[in-house]
């Protein structure tokens, strides 16, 4: 903007009661200035500007400071009222920028840093009373000032150690390149919301290796002699003042390090004992001076440290501790505005700024977007991210910026870093008015909305609030004896058998887990039992959850993480004691890999959008692109598969997920999975062999993958097709390979990395035999061969195989042409007679080897999964040439289609639509509950009524009679449909 501040003044300050402008104006600054030109101009400009002179009273009415500047520098006064004020503090940053520069002399260079200051404080003052400021700017304005000192003093000190031999510059114009120096700032100063007379924080560090390169003898000593003048050049009072207050103990271990530490030091610190308030403080670094390049490697080295990969709910009992310590500060138990610190008071700006950076801490390590060091922009972004919602980022953002209003009023009347408002009355009424209230009764009526606004919010963060904990009774596992009250609690809380329950915690508390025997982790435990005791209570099956627990605390090393996790929140705890009472599946996950359930703490967790474009997203930034290795991106693709497979299973228990959205949601990952190893695993393998010129390749998806209907134990069937031109060469690469050894080879590598256990488990079990010829075949199937197979040679139950193919991963023009060959292989006319016969035929066999009298497998049971995608799969490839709409991969929606041609009996195919989603829905359930066999003599009866009350019925008894109704009409559905075809 280019308008003069003096045209912009939107503000002043109350005068004192009885006080005129005019007055105060001569009596406090005209007539005390020696310069009668200046008294000329500035009184002449005074009088034709009135908001000019009603913010210059204002000021000498309540803030000795500035009215001290403004005597002393009354040209500096008027060039501030009559400029712009952005082209008035970026001249005065490039005229310190050059001349600073230029000054050799070391107390020439503090003078004129001095008079830099004074200049700037004054301009920054006025935008800012005068309301032409906002606070972001003020703040900026005030940073780019510190940053601007740093730089100046340290680049000084490097250049005269040059001078000295000391040290050699690889670039003399820009001394901190290559010198090994860094200097941080942190705080306020680093995150660029400097206050008006604040501390600076700076952290210096130095790296020994480039420092000796550069000729220094003794780095450690030379570089804190170098920190010592710098600080000096910036605080030491003198006649001119100072420029800044400089704090240096943010260092690593401040009471046994000197002020300049070594790189390597400071990793190894921060790595081994560094805490989470230093975590806080690092969010906010900023390198300001030295090296800058080296000094930003040296933050994102230290992102591990920083941002946690997992939600860090470990660092919420450090917060609560840093809150409690600040709540003994004098002046915040109660919101009293005589003496209240506006920024460790109640409702204070600390309070704001801690509900910012604890949200950043927990949740950052997996939300890059909340790693900015500003408070105002991560208020935005926690919003963004669901955290919190728009009115409270809109009434915490405008209240700190009136907050830092007012602290910056404080430190402005006497150059003070204080943020306590006046005790005496008299004081506290000339700082109200100061702020622009005319009273203190309106002054205070302001901080208390605005404090009392923050406390709301800062509470709902911290709040204990009701916990699971209280609805236990007594329960108490010490001594030698079971105690009578605790195994009637236990049994109230609905375990079956109360004495085992009993000794079961009782073995934890005694030190028989071995994941339980660290102080840490039993001090959880004690404070976690009674909760976790309810909460198990709640499930289905209290005695196996509590004996799923017991064997997990077998297996792991060490369980303090997981408890820790759980203690966070009551949420989190009931979910998890669901898993152990209805889902052991996901129980072991949880048991050896606690931070899966950091995604259900999540604001998506409760969306149940199904966008495997936006999984891929996902997984692809926790694999890496490209990752590290190909070892490490195996490992991270399993990370990932076994995080979003669990939030599927969380979202079917918590009822986010139906059954049959789960199906497809499971689906959804392992597709997105493939596409990640596919380019992953096609890259490595190009890396030694090169590529195939012109050659494509898609991975097909059959069977449940196909249809879209995993459950948590589906195996993946999948077919590799590529296609290349006829006179194709070997790969381009170091090891060549002819094309067809290149696409085989390349297959096996991409089951290999499907299917091989690595430090961190599988991820999914594969099966080729779907393709042509099955396992007589290559792994890999050229696109030509694969139509003229079908042309051909296949028999009806391949062609029955492929009604649920479809391309799930590889490269897009093939992947079309592969998509049209499939439909037009399909929907080639057959006799319906033949393929009802086959169909029959086909499904008599199966019958035979593996049986369909076991009515709990309802894959292979009569009347079952099979019965079901045999007569879909029939009508697709008898009927679809005719009545393209057939080739729907989900078995409802053929027989909903079939409906609509006349092909079913309206009747008959509303029972077997109601029949597949039942029937497949029981089984997902199964999969999801019992890993094993699904036999009902062997699981709990309370985990079988589980099954029936997620699936609206009232228990067992009632699904097992409907389900047995529903298969027999299948079967006989089945058996009418392929005798009439085959009639025909």
């Amino acid at each position: 903007m280019t308008e003069r501040l003096c045209d912009r003044l939107m503000a002043a300050p109350v005068l004192p009661a009885r006080a005129r402008i005019e007055t105060l104006l001569a009596r406090e600054l005209l007539e005390r200035l020696h310069d009668q030109a200046a008294t000329d101009t500035l009184k002449a400009h005074l009088g034709d500007h009135p908001r000019s002179a009603a913010l210059v009273a204002g000021i000498l009415a309540h803030a000795p400071f500035l009215t001290q500047i403004m005597r002393q520098d009354p040209v500096g006064l008027l060039a501030c009222l009559t400029s712009a004020p952005e082209a008035h503090r970026d001249a005065l940053l490039a005229d310190i920028a050059e001349r600073g520069t230029a000054a050799t002399d070391t107390p020439e260079l503090m003078r004129l840093l001095r008079r830099f200051r004074r200049a700037m404080a004054l301009l920054i003052a006025l935008a800012d009373i005068g309301g032409v400021w906002d606070v972001e700017t003020v703040t900026a304005a005030l940073t780019a000032m510190a940053d601007m000192a740093v730089r100046l003093a340290s680049d000084h000190v490097l250049r005269q150690a040059a001078d000295l031999g000391r040290i050699r510059l690889a670039n003399p114009a820009v001394p901190g390149e290559g010198s090994g120096l860094v200097v941080l700032a942190l705080g306020k100063h680093g995150a660029g919301e400097l206050n008006y007379s604040s501390d600076i924080d700076i952290v210096v560090f130095f790296d020994p290796e480039v420092a000796e390169a550069a000729g220094v003898a003794e780095p450690s000593s030379f570089f804190v002699r170098l920190t010592q003048q710098i600080a000096r050049i910036i605080q030491e009072r003198t006649p001119d003042g100072y420029v800044f207050r400089v704090d240096l103990r943010l260092r690593p271990d401040p009471a046994s390090t000197h002020v300049a530490v070594a790189l390597p030091s400071a990793y190894s610190y921060y790595e081994t004992v560094g805490q989470n308030w230093e975590r806080a403080a690092m969010i906010k670094a900023r390198p300001v001076a030295g090296d800058i390049a080296l000094g930003r490697r040296f933050i994102a080295d230290l992102a591990p440290f920083i941002w946690r990969k997992y939600f860090d709910f470990a660092a919420i009992a450090d917060i609560h501790a840093m809150k409690r310590q600040i709540q003994t500060v004098k002046g915040h138990e109660s919101i009293a505005v005589a003496g209240h610190n506006v920024k460790l008071g109640r409702g204070g700006i600390r309070e704001i700024e801690f509900f910012v950076q604890t949200q950043q801490l927990v949740f950052g390590g997996r939300r890059p977007a909340l790693r900015g060091p500003r408070t105002l922009e991560m208020l935005g972004e926690l919003t963004k991210e669901a955290w919190i919602t728009p009115q409270a980022r809109d009434q915490l953002a405008e209240t700190y910026r009136w907050l830092r209003t007012i602290e910056h009023r404080l430190q402005m009347r006497h150059d003070e870093q204080t943020q306590t408002l006046p005790k005496q009355a008299a004081d506290l009424e000339a700082f109200a008015r100061f702020c622009g209230y005319r009273s203190t009764a309106a002054f205070g009526k302001a901080l208390t909305f605005h404090a009392k606004r923050v406390e709301g919010h800062y509470a709902l963060l911290f709040e204990e609030g009701p916990s699971l904990a209280s609805e236990a009774g007594t329960l108490s596992f010490t001594g030698n004896e079971l105690d009578p009250d605790t195994l009637e609690t236990l049994q109230k809380l609905g375990f079956r058998t109360p004495k085992i329950a009993a000794e079961t915690v009782r073995g934890w508390h005694f030190g028989r887990r071995s994941a339980v025997t660290s102080a840490r982790a039993r001090e959880v435990l004690t404070e976690l039992t009674p909760a976790l005791l309810v909460a198990l209570g709640r499930t289905a099956d209290p005695d196996g959850a509590l004996a799923h627990l017991d064997n997990a605390f077998v297996r792991m090393p060490a369980a303090v993480e997981l408890l820790t996790l759980l203690r966070s929140q009551d949420a989190l705890l009931t979910l998890f004691a669901e898993i152990l009472g209805s889902a052991p599946r996901l129980a072991k996950v949880a048991e050896l890999h606690p931070h899966v359930l950091d995604g259900v703490i999540d604001p998506a967790f409760g969306q149940a959008l199904l966008d495997c474009d936006a999984l891929t997203r996902r997984i692809r930034s926790v694999v890496g692109s490209p990752p590290p290795s190909v070892e490490d991106g195996l490992d991270r693709l399993r990370d990932a598969a076994r995080q979003e497979n669990f939030l599927v299973g969380a979202r079917l228990l918590s009822g986010v997920y139906s059954a049959q959205a789960a199906a497809q949601a499971y689906c959804a990952v392992a597709e997105a999975c493939l596409r990640v190893a596919f380019a992953d695993t096609r890259d490595a393998f190009a890396a030694d062999h090169g590529v195939v010129e012109g050659a494509q390749s898609v991975v097909l998806g059959l069977g449940r993958l196909g249809a879209g209907e995993l459950t948590p134990s589906s195996d993946l069937d999948l077919v590799l097709l590529y296609d290349r031109s006829e006179d194709a060469e070997p790969s381009n690469g170091g090891k060549p390979l002819d094309p067809v050894t290149w696409h085989v080879r390349f297959t096996q590598r991409l089951v290999a990395a499907l299917t091989v256990p690595t430090r961190r488990g599988t991820l999914y079990q594969v099966d080729m035999r779907l393709r042509p010829s099955g396992g007589k075949s290559p792994a890999a199937t050229q696109f030509a061969g694969f139509e003229a197979y079908h042309a051909g040679e296949a028999e009806i139950w391949e062609e029955m195989a492929l009604t649920r193919a479809r391309v799930v991963a590889g490269d897009a023009e093939l992947a079309g042409r592969a998509e049209a060959s499939i439909r037009a292989i399909l929907t080639r006319r057959r006799k319906p007679a033949k393929v009802a016969a086959a169909v029959a035929e086909m499904r008599a066999l199966i019958a035979r080897e593996k049986g369909e009298k076991n009515a709990w497998d309802l894959k292979l049971a009569l009347g079952g999964l099979t019965d079901l995608d045999f007569l879909a799969q029939f009508l697709v490839l008898a009927y679809s040439c005719d009545h393209p709409g057939l080739l729907a991969r989900d078995t409802a929606s053929v027989f909903a289609t079939a409906r609509e041609a006349g092909l079913l009996a309206g009747a008959d195919a509303a029972a077997l639509e109601h029949a597949a989603r039942l029937i497949g829905d029981v089984q997902l359930w199964q999969r999801f509950t019992v890993e094993e066999a699904f036999d009902p003599a062997a699981v709990p009866v309370r985990v079988l009524n589980r099954i029936a009350t997620a699936l609206g019925r009232p228990d067992t008894k009632v699904l097992r009679a409907e389900i047995d109704e529903i298969r027999a009409g299948v079967r006989a559905i089945f058996t009418r449909v392929l005798a009439a075809a085959r009639a025909n």
